[in-house]
């Protein structure tokens, strides 16, 4: 199993949403989150004043699949948070060890 987190715009969130569901993913954990990377934050202005503001805010889906499905969740991630500009995000894929479903206690493949 791997596990899938990816940071991306929160604008973009609708598009990969749909494209998860479209693959057969549409169950996914979902964290408003606040961060930068190389753009190192915006200088936006409000009433005049500016102000530097230091951590764009970010949405982090987290989804745990099978191994052969996951390069077409990164695929379908990529293809639709992309805008080409710098703030896109990442994507992380990690292997997870196990899993349990809470309610039936199901394990590993059976607990996603």
């Amino acid at each position: 199993m791997k596990k899938i987190e990816a940071i991306i715009r929160p604008e973009r969130l609708p598009a990969v949403k749909a494209a998860l569901e479209e693959i057969g993913y549409p169950g996914m954990t979902l964290s408003e989150v606040k961060g930068h990377g190389k753009e190192a934050g915006q200088t936006q202005q409000w009433r005049g004043q500016k102000y530097e503001l230091e951590f764009l805010p970010k949405t982090k889906l987290e989804i745990v699949a099978i191994d052969d499905d996951a390069p077409k969740i990164v695929s379908a991630i990529v293809r639709t948070a992309r805008t080409g500009e710098p703030g896109d995000g990442k994507i992380f894929v990690m292997p997870v060890e196990g899993a349990v479903r809470i309610r039936t206690g199901d394990r590993d493949i059976n607990a996603i």
